[in-house]
C-alpha cells in the first residue's frame, strides 16, 4: 500500500510531527510505501521522492512584509500544485492529512479529491485531528485572555473576530473566521472519509457539528516501545511548550513555595524569561531524542499544567512509559491518560495550591513515589502495533 503523509511541518517541532513520524515509521516497517508532504525546510527530515513542496513563510512578519499572506492563509494554489505533482508521481492509495492549516490550507484536500476521481483505484482521504481547529478559528478554544471559549461550537465562527481570540488580534482574528467560514462553505471537509481524533474528549467537540459526526474516531496517541530504565533523581520536570497557556507560570508559582525542590522546565516559548527569575527553577533548553527520553526517566514526577484544552499531550503519554507519574490538570483530554491514584494526580487547572498540595502528595512518600513508578511501568498504552492494526482497519474500510 501507498500512503502519503501531509503535514504543513517536515522536522520534529510538535505533537502533530512526533505522531506523523511515529506513523510513517511502523507503517514502513510493516512494507508499505510512505512519502511526505509539506513546507520547504532545510531542517525536513522526510519528504517526497520528486522534491516538491511549498515554499515556507513567516506569517508572524505582518501582512506589510509580506502582502501575500492574508490570502495564502486562506488558499494556496501554490499548495495544490506542489501536491498535485507528488499525488500524480506517488498514485497513493491513501491521503492521510494532519496539521494542515494556514500554510498547507485545506485547498490540499481539494485536490486530494481532484486525484481520487481520477484515479482508477479506490483512494481513501483520512485526517487526523491534532487541535480544535475544525470547529475552532483559533485552534484552541480559548479567547484573547486565554480563557477557555466554546462559543463557536454553534457554527457562527465570528465569535473570533468579536473576541479577537487569534493571539488579540482583530485583524487575525478576522482571517481566522473568514478561513473558517469559507472552506465551511466549499465543503472540502465533506471528502473526508474518516477523521481520527486522538481523545474522546475532542471528539465530543466535534461531533457537536452533524458534518463531522459520523466520521469521527477515537485511536490515543501511540509510543514505540523503549524498555529503558533510568535512575530517579529528586526534581520536578515540564517539558514541551512553555507558556502561560500550558501553564507554566501556575507551575513556576508552586515552585516558589516549594523552594527545596529541583524544578527542570525543557522545550521553548515565551515562559523561558519567567523561568529565570525562579532560583530553583532551571531552563534545560529544547531537547530531543535520547537526552530528553533521558531527563524524563529520571525525573521524580512531571507535569501536565495546561490551562486550555488539551487533546492528547504525548507528554503525558511519555512520561508515564519511562515510568514518571504525571501531575496533570483536569482540562481536555489529560485525564483520559492518568489513572489517578496509580500513574498520577489530577489537579485544578490554574490553581497553584492545589499544585503543590498534590506535588507534596507523591513526592513526601517514598513508597507512593516508588509505587506510582511502577504502575506507570505496567500501564498498557496504545502501542505502535495496536494503532497499526487500527489504522489499517480505517486504511481498509
Amino acid at each position: 500500500m501507498k500512503i502519503l503523509l501531509v503535514n504543513k511541518f517536515l522536522y520534529p517541532k510538535g505533537g502533530s510531527e512526533t505522531y506523523m513520524f511515529n506513523l510513517g515509521n511502523i507503517l514502513s516497517s510493516k512494507g508499505h510505501s510512505v512519502e511526505y508532504f509539506g513546507l520547504q525546510n532545510e531542517k525536513n527530515t522526510v519528504g517526497n521522492s520528486i522534491g516538491s513542496y511549498v515554499s515556507d513563510i513567516d506569517f508572524s512578519k505582518g501582512t506589510k512584509k509580506n502582502i501575500k499572506a492574508p490570502l495564502r492563509i486562506i488558499y494556496s494554489s501554490e499548495a495544490r500544485k506542489k501536491i498535485r505533482a507528488v499525488l500524480e508521481r506517488f498514485q497513493p492509495d491513501i491521503i492521510h492529512f494532519n496539521n494542515i492549516q494556514f500554510h498547507l490550507t485545506p485547498s490540499v484536500i481539494l485536490e486530494a479529491e481532484k486525484y481520487r476521481r481520477k484515479s482508477a483505484r479506490k483512494v481513501k482521504i483520512i485526517y487526523t485531528a491534532h487541535d480544535f481547529q475544525l470547529v475552532c478559528p483559533s485552534h484552541g478554544m480559548f479567547d484573547s485572555e486565554m480563557n477557555i471559549c466554546e462559543k463557536c461550537l454553534d457554527g457562527n465562527y465570528f465569535h473570533c473576530i468579536k473576541g479577537r481570540c487569534m493571539k488579540r488580534s482583530r485583524a487575525k482574528s478576522f482571517l481566522a473566521a473568514a478561513d473558517a467560514c469559507f472552506w465551511k462553505t466549499v465543503r472540502a471537509y465533506e471528502f473526508i472519509d474518516k477523521i481520527i481524533c486522538p481523545s474522546y474528549f475532542l471528539k465530543s467537540k466535534l461531533d457537536t457539528q452533524e458534518r463531522f459526526k459520523e466520521k469521527t474516531t477515537v485511536i490515543h496517541n501511540f509510543v514505540g516501545p523503549d524498555s529503558t530504565v533510568y535512575d530517579k533523581e529528586d526534581y520536578i520536570l515540564q517539558f514541551g511548550h512553555l507558556s502561560k497557556d500550558k501553564g507554566t507560570l501556575t507551575l513556576l508559582e508552586a515552585a516558589k513555595r516549594m523552594p527545596e525542590k529541583r524544578f527542570v522546565f525543557a522545550g521553548y516559548g515565551e515562559a523561558e524569561d519567567a523561568i529565570a527569575q525562579v532560583p530553583n527553577a532551571e531552563f534545560a533548553g529544547f531537547k530531543t531524542g535520547d537526552e530528553l527520553k533521558s531527563l524524563i526517566g529520571k525525573a521524580a514526577c512531571s507535569v501536565c499544567s495546561s490551562e486550555i484544552y488539551e487533546n492528547c499531550p504525548f507528554s503525558v503519554i511519555e512520561s508515564q512509559m519511562y515510568g514518571t507519574p504525571v501531575i496533570g490538570s483536569g482540562l481536555g483530554g489529560i485525564p483520559e491518560l492518568i489513572r489517578e491514584n496509580e500513574t498520577g494526580l489530577i489537579f485544578e487547572a490554574g490553581n497553584p495550591d492545589e499544585l503543590v498540595k498534590k506535588l507534596r502528595f507523591l513526592l513526601e512518600s517514598e513508597g507512593r513515589l516508588k509505587e506510582f513508578a511502577e504502575n506507570c511501568k505496567n500501564m498498557r498504552f496504545e502501542t505502535s502495533e495496536t494503532y497499526y492494526e487500527k489504522i489499517m482497519q480505517i486504511y481498509g474500510e
